[in-house]
């Protein structure tokens, strides 16, 4: 008799499942329940059997007590199809046992001279944006990765992303990941890590997902300058005429705090400044992060942050004017503060690709996309740059493509839409606890969804794509043939990746299909022209990529978008700001709905940026954190291991 003990996440509702593994001998469970999720101990008794057998039953094992949340949810506890019996590894534990090359070798192996490389340690470093004014020759192939609209039962964009480079470079190629930077604010709130996942990802996992190279903080230091700098304006006498009351810049801080969302201050008398409401957002919803990923250069950076709007002089609505970062002289300080945070991070996945982490909006441009340097600068070295848009291509690629892409005149070769059959049946209205189930029916009802997607890239962009389906051991033979049947009618390949479970190994179909594609020529174009009125743009929007009738402006919303056009703003590229969970403003509705309205509350310019924001449905830049938040389960112990990120 064999016996292995496991700790696990087992969700409550999944708690007897254990019934369907007949073969299993002995199952003991141990511990308290904790909110939606418990923590057991599992103790499995196996008999003497033969290795196929054996492994068959931890398989089982593996699929049915692993979590199911869309925050611990991982696509298999199998290496190379099996699980090791050494018992199971978490992201960070299988990040810690890897033999990292020193960042030296990697900064060799992408072509980057030493001149550019300014070490954080061994294993990181920053590479000066010199390099770009420098290197001479051709950019290579840019693949965007995207998925559909996000579930509980989760896709894996990062996860694939990394895969993705690490299959392809197993192919003799050339090539580099550019990622975007994970925000403390869902690593300590939502979920604890957003570096890739299982064999799959980028390391230093722990220096990442916590502190970095500081650029959050230098971004958050820049930001809260300006804040300071507009006050201090006020209290000393008011030259510029701001009205406080009209007064739109935020302070932020790289955290998800509700309790910052809406404050008073400068209370206390005279000497402590002039009353107002203010507010915070999440760094990474700032502008300032905004401005940071969009910059081309330095120089660009502080034509950029000249450029922000804080707030609007006194005065009736067609007399206020609007004031600057510039017309208060900080956009030197300010770019001072963000010298090096532009220089790009480069690390390296578990299989010695280079990487590139830097920037990443998590609610503004591109819900998680990399910065231009960073893109720019991995075309130049590589002959395939890999990078990705967040959440779904309705967000993420849309802001990728019609934002990032115009403003810094990339054209993507070829884009990888990520998706789960467990996904794709929470779609067709299947609950989270019966995912594991083989549900045909409710597999077609959500199957929309990833077309709808599939039709934005190839119909609205014209650009070819792959469907990289993440594998889960519930998946059925029957469900993955569905998936890739309804996706060939539309011309679209249908590819199993298992690069969670075998890293760039389980990468290689997926990357031979996409240098099949990037071969192939586009005609890339935009959904939208930034010529006629901020209306027509979001109705484009809302009409093209969304799937709705057409957007509704509030009361407020119209004297808005009347505003920035006599401002002159009205030829900006918009960024839509709604639910992640739905291609409406409801996030409640599933699949693919049609003939929906989008109401649009609140236009705000981001004159750094670039762009219009849009705020739809609630969505919100200072989400706060959950009932049982991720830095519940993150510590560190005597020697200085961190535990607990995932």
């Amino acid at each position: 008799m064999y016996t292995k003990k496991l700790w696990i996440f087992l969700e409550f509702s999944e708690a007897l499942h254990i019934s369907r593994v007949d073969i299993v001998r002995k199952v003991s469970l141990e511990g308290e329940a904790s909110d939606e999720r418990r923590l057991y101990r599992v103790t499995v008794s196996l008999p003497l059997l033969h290795k196929e057998p054996g492994y068959f039953i931890l398989y089982f094992c593996a699929a049915f007590f692993y979590p199911k949340t869309a925050n611990y949810r991982k696509k298999r506890l199998i290496k190379k199809g099996v699980m090791n019996i050494m018992g199971f590894k978490s992201d960070i534990e299988i990040a810690q046992e890897t033999t990292m090359a020193p960042i030296t070798e990697i900064a060799d192996k992408a072509g980057i001279d030493r001149k550019y490389l300014e070490q954080y340690g061994n294993y990181k470093a920053k590479i000066d944006y010199n390099l770009l004014r420098e290197k001479e020759g051709e950019d290579g192939k840019l693949i965007l990765v995207t998925a559909i609209n996000p579930t509980p039962a989760g896709e894996g964009k990062t996860t694939t992303s990394v895969g993705l480079a690490d299959g392809m470079s197993r192919l003799g190629k050339k090539v580099m990941v550019a990622l975007r930077e994970p925000s403390l604010g869902p690593v300590f709130g939502v979920k604890g890590g957003a570096a890739g996942g299982g064999y799959a990802q980028v390391v230093p996992m722990e220096d990442i997902n916590l502190h970095f190279t500081g650029d959050f903080h230098a971004i958050g230091a820049a930001n809260n300058l300006l804040a300071a700098m507009i006050d201090n304006h006020i209290f000393q006498g008011n030259a510029l005429n701001i009205d406080p009351r009209k007064i739109t810049w935020k302070r932020c801080v790289d955290m998800n705090d509700r309790q910052l969302r809406n404050v008073v201050d400068g209370l206390g008398g005279k000497t402590n400044g002039m009353p107002r409401e203010d507010g915070y957002d999440i760094t990474v919803a700032s502008e300032i992060m905004a401005v940071l990923c969009l910059a081309r250069d330095i120089t660009d950076l502080k034509e950029r942050l000249s450029k922000i709007i804080i707030g609007y002089t006194y005065g009736k609505i067609a007399e206020q004017k609007p004031v600057t970062a510039g017309d208060l002289n900080a956009q030197g300080a300010m770019a001072a503060l963000l010298k090096d945070a532009l220089k790009p991070n480069l690390v390296q996945t578990l299989e010695k690709t280079p990487a590139i982490v830097h920037g990443g909006p998590f609610a503004n441009i591109a819900h998680g996309c990399n910065s231009v340097t960073a893109t720019k600068m991995c075309l130049k070295l590589a002959d395939y740059t890999i990078t990705e848009a967040g959440f779904g291509a309705d967000l993420g690629a849309e802001k990728f493509l019609d934002i990032k892409c115009r403003m810094a005149g990339l054209k993507p070769n070829a884009v990888v839409i990520v998706a789960t059959v467990r996904a794709l049946k929470y779609n067709g209205g299947v609950a989270k606890a019966d995912l594991n189930n083989e549900n045909l029916e409710a597999l077609e009802k959500g199957m929309p969804n990833l077309l709808k997607h599939v039709s934005n890239i190839t119909n609205v962009y014209k650009l070819p794509c792959v469907v990289a389906i993440n594998a889960f051991p519930t998946d059925t033979e029957a469900e993955l043939k569905l998936v890739e049947e309804k996706c060939k009618e539309l011309g679209v390949n249908v590819v199993l990746s298992e690069v969670w479970a075998k890293g760039g190994e389980g990468g290689i179909a997926l990357a031979e299909e996409v240098i099949r594609l990037c071969d192939q020529p586009n005609d890339f174009t935009y959904a939208y022209e930034l010529e006629g009125s901020i209306e027509d743009k979001l109705n484009e929007i809302v009409q093209k990529i969304y799937g709705g009738s057409r957007v509704v402006l509030t009361a407020n919303a119209q004297k808005q978008a009347k505003q920035l056009e006599a401002l002159g703003f009205g030829n900006c590229p918009i960024c839509m700001a709604k639910t992640q969970y739905s291609l409406t403003d409801d996030q409640t509705k599933l699949g693919a709905p049609t003939g929906f309205e989008v109401t649009v509350r609140n236009l705000k310019i981001s004159a750094g940026a670039g762009f219009i924001v849009a705020l739809t449905g609630d969505i919100m830049t200072m989400p706060g954190l959950p009932k049982v938040p991720a830095a519940e389960r993150i510590d560190v112990d005597a020697t200085g291991k961190i535990t607990g990120l995932f």
